[in-house]
């Protein structure tokens, strides 16, 4: 069982489930019954690097950090960096249902397992998705961390390179865990962890226009 402070767990039982946590045990553990047969095992992967070649840039202002994720919903591509190398460039699935927001943003958590419920059943777009693979949530002074948007792994599709979520970062398993153990912050032994001022998260930025299908 993982170790969390009181801060953290208060956070966690305070967030509503509207499209991502729900309740603070899918953090400190999960139900192996319900794991889908496509979500692989947990395991570390040794990350290979992408091709250092020219991408598409967002069209407005940021900071640049030196570890940093930019997502690109026109082209349904995410691409990671260190410094001006281009680290990884991985297929991606944004928002469908409900639009993915743009701009500048941070990982304040990241959940190696966690529950996400929400859409609605009057709309035929209600979901409830249980153990949902190296999750990874970000946060703005407009996009509040309740708002529950995040980069995360996928068993329930394939169909990477099309809208396909309710306004998270969809990402092949495999993808998404390479990444969850390249970005901040540095889980420091845990398998998840609340993002702190000595232990900040990566920047995300997202830009872009989705495709319409």
């Amino acid at each position: 069982m993982l170790k969390i402070n009181k801060k953290l767990l208060a956070l966690l039982i305070a967030i509503p489930a509207i499209t991502g946590i729900v309740g603070v045990k899918n953090l400190l553990s999960y139900d192996s019954s319900n794991t889908p047969q496509q979500t692989p095992q947990p395991s570390v992967q040794t990350p290979t690097p992408a091709q250092n070649t020219p991408v598409p840039q967002p069209d407005f202002a940021y900071s640049k950090e030196y570890k940093r994720i930019e997502v690109d919903l026109t082209n349904q591509r995410l691409y990671a960096y260190e410094g001006d190398t281009l680290v990884y460039n991985f297929l991606i699935s944004s928002g469908k249902w409900y639009k993915t927001p743009t701009g500048v943003f941070h990982i304040w958590i990241k959940l190696r397992y966690t529950r996400m419920t929400g859409g609605s059943k009057t709309l035929h777009t209600y979901y409830d998705l249980p153990n949902v693979p190296f999750t990874m949530y970000f946060y703005n002074d407009q996009i509040p961390q309740s708002a529950g948007y995040g980069i995360h792994g996928t068993y329930w599709h394939h169909n990477f390179g099309h809208p396909m979520s309710h306004g998270c970062i969809n990402m092949r398993t495999q993808d998404a865990q390479t990444l969850y153990y390249w970005a901040n912050p540095d889980l420091q032994g845990n398998q998840s962890i609340h993002a702190s001022t000595d232990n900040p998260g990566t920047e995300v930025v997202i830009f872009g226009t989705t495709p319409a299908n």
